[in-house]
């Protein structure tokens, strides 16, 4: 599969199968991620992954109690660790590196017969204590992952004259 088949073909799967996910897919997946670019290469991503039907009911519980959440074989809790330091555009390094991380994991997933959701809404505090992170640790995202037990509608996207203009500002 090419990259564009992959950009294509990533959805927001809300519904997966009752199947473990293969410690060597999950080892391709991290492989993506530690490749990714970050912020002075300062590689702050960290990972926690969650297979315990126990515990990712917890995580659900602690967001939003969204099913799907529980129901995915795999949960990653996405961390940092830079400590809240901020880039000179005033962007923190946290969500920008963790999150060419995860979209790397998504791509990559896609590549490989996997779906992935981000998920956005969830009490980092609740999230923090499930999985025993230090407070010193940004909790940036969660995402789930697995393989789809749908097959996932396209989005109407904007066109590309809606989203890039050249040299000046001109939407």
């Amino acid at each position: 599969m090419d990259l564009m088949d992959a950009i294509k073909q990533r959805y927001s799967c809300r519904a997966y199968q009752d199947k473990p996910v293969e410690a060597d897919k999950l080892n391709t997946l991290f492989e993506a991620a530690r490749l990714a670019p970050s912020a002075r290469n300062s590689q702050d991503w960290r990972f926690v992954v969650v297979t315990n039907p126990e515990t990712r009911n917890a995580l659900q519980s602690a967001a939003a109690n969204q099913p799907f959440v529980g129901q995915a074989p795999v949960v990653l809790a996405a961390c940092s660790c830079t400590n809240k330091r901020m880039n000179l555009c005033a962007q923190p390094y946290a969500s920008v590196n963790v999150s060419i991380a995860l979209e790397h994991i998504a791509l990559a997933a896609v590549s490989l017969g996997l779906a992935t959701c981000w998920v956005g809404s969830f009490k980092p505090q609740q999230v923090r204590q499930i999985l025993n992170i230090p407070t010193d640790i940004t909790v940036v995202e969660l995402m789930t992952l697995g393989y789809p037990a749908d097959k996932g509608a396209s989005q109407k996207r904007l066109k590309q004259n809606e989203i890039a203009c050249y040299e000046k500002w001109e939407f």
